[in-house]
């Protein structure tokens, strides 16, 4: 049986504040259901949920080094729908209100990189791979090459690397090696772990992993280029024949609107009516005025730079020009929250700005809304246009990364098409693409086939899982 560990920093359900918490819980319970023996790491964070803390049982605890250091891991394990969770404790590093940003994440995430490979010994768990994410285990295949590889339990395990979004890089003081890892300074001065002047997390992932993955087809071109590479485009051209994407899927018991409890009323392709009730109940629970000929663009997002939010501030009032209601759920940067803010007090009756975090509301959204907009200057995978298309609610969307992959323009001459999309990171042509679709959606023969051809998409894991385990399995030979 094929065995693999998958480390994050986050997962859900136990805790998550993006894509790669909702990959992290949902890739591991597909591959489970392919026959492999798949566990997860992550941190045990104070802020973990509550209901899952609780029910976390304590395995056993030990030393880590950390440099010239020792420092106390406890592990802790959960299974949650068929998948072994293992936590690992350490209050100094982990008990802490947030998950990133500290000024010590260099030394949290390297204690937490080499506590995994050490706590596979403590578990008796021998994987075939690791499978790591992001910047936060990137020196795990770092160690596992330079260091572990000698001891006969560590010495066949393979490594996918994971890059979920580029941006965040893991950069820091160079020192670090030897005053965290014990190293001596070679790894920095031959350039596979140097960044621009410091010691990269997420360059020493993609340099030292066996395979490097990411998101979306898209992405995994378009980080090859300077306009996306984020000054590693070059080293990700050199270890092209080692990259691949694989598109995320979302978690289909989830997003599921025919069982879904946040919504006003569950509904199917079968009861499409019912998709109105939850429009009409969005309204009044936001206090908009209950129209059906006013279609309402849908917007969950964190409101920043990369998710396109300047394009929609530039043309918002344009927009609301024409007869529709602009929903907003989200946070993000205080000139957005205010700019939105400010808009739903020059349009009550148009526009609810809601600048907070609410899982409930946004599930509403995305069922009450009849368009969903993401215009991102660039997305990796993006799940905000996958979750819309499982909901019938049709996404405009900027051609980019996974947006890209996944949303197929409507051809008003077959009639194909889940969605509407623009090339261009320009707000003139995002304002004609949205006209366009509010357009197409007064023409209720079009809107109809647009919501069948989106509820018919299929972006569950079931698909990535495969392509995942193909991936492992032509590793380990």
């Amino acid at each position: 049986m094929l065995k693999v560990l998958f480390v994050a920093s986050e997962a859900d359900p136990f805790i998550k504040t993006g894509g790669l918490g909702d990959v992290a819980g949902a890739l591991p319970k597909s591959l489970k259901k392919l026959g492999v023996d798949v566990r997860v790491i992550i941190p045990k964070y104070k802020n973990i949920k509550q209901q899952y803390k609780d029910k976390l049982i304590f395995k056993k605890w030990y030393m880590v080094p950390v440099g010239w250091r020792e420092s106390y891991c406890g592990i802790f394990e959960y299974e949650h729908e068929g998948v072994k969770f293992y936590c690992l404790d350490n209050e100094q590093y982990f008990g802490r209100d947030g998950m990133y940003g500290y000024w010590d994440d260099g030394e949290r995430f390297a204690y937490f990189n080499r506590a995994v490979l050490q706590t596979l010994k403590e578990i008796d768990f021998q994987p075939d791979v690791i499978h790591c994410n992001d910047w936060q285990t990137g020196m795990l295949p770092v160690l596992l090459k330079l260091e572990y590889c000698g001891d006969p339990f560590y010495s066949n395990i393979k490594t996918v690397f994971s890059i979920h979004n580029l941006l965040f890089q893991g950069i820091y003081d160079p020192n670090i090696l030897q005053e965290l890892f014990g190293y001596d300074m070679e790894p920095f001065n031959n350039g596979s772990l140097e960044l621009y002047g410091g010691v990269s997390f997420l360059k020493g992932g993609i340099n030292y992993s066996d395979k490097v993955s990411t998101v979306s087809y898209t992405y995994a071109d378009e980080i090859q280029t300077p306009q996306y590479g984020e000054r590693l485009d070059g080293l990700l051209r050199a270890r092209n024949y080692a990259l691949s994407g694989i598109l995320n899927g979302i978690d289909y018991s989830v997003y599921n609107p025919e069982t879904d409890i946040y919504l006003f009323k569950n509904y199917s392709l079968e009861k499409l009516e019912d998709k109105k009730v939850n429009k009409k109940e969005l309204q009044k629970h936001l206090g908009l005025p209950q129209r059906e000929d006013a279609p309402i663009i849908g917007v969950v997002s964190r409101l920043t730079n990369q998710k396109g939010m300047d394009l929609v501030i530039n043309i918002a009032d344009r927009l609301l020009q024409h007869n529709v209601q602009l929903v907003i759920l989200g946070t993000g940067d205080h000139g957005y929250e205010d700019h939105f803010k400010n808009l739903q007090s020059r349009y009550p009756d148009k526009v609810s700005a809601n600048i907070r975090f609410d899982d409930c509301l946004a599930h509403r959204i995305y069922a009450g809304s009849d368009i969903f907009l993401m215009p991102s200057l660039f997305e990796p995978c993006g799940l905000g246009q996958l979750i819309a298309l499982r909901y019938g609610t049709i996404p405009v969307v900027r051609e980019t990364g996974g947006l890209k992959d996944t949303v197929h323009p409507y051809n008003q001459f077959t009639g194909e098409g889940n969605g509407f999309s623009f090339r261009n990171y320009n707000s003139s042509e995002l304002l004609s693409t949205l006209e366009y679709s509010i357009q197409c959606y007064h023409n209720k023969q079009v809107w109809n086939g647009l919501i069948r051809y989106a509820l018919m998409s299929d972006n569950s894991w079931e698909k990535s899982a495969v392509d995942y385990k193909n991936l492992y399995e032509a590793l380990i030979g």
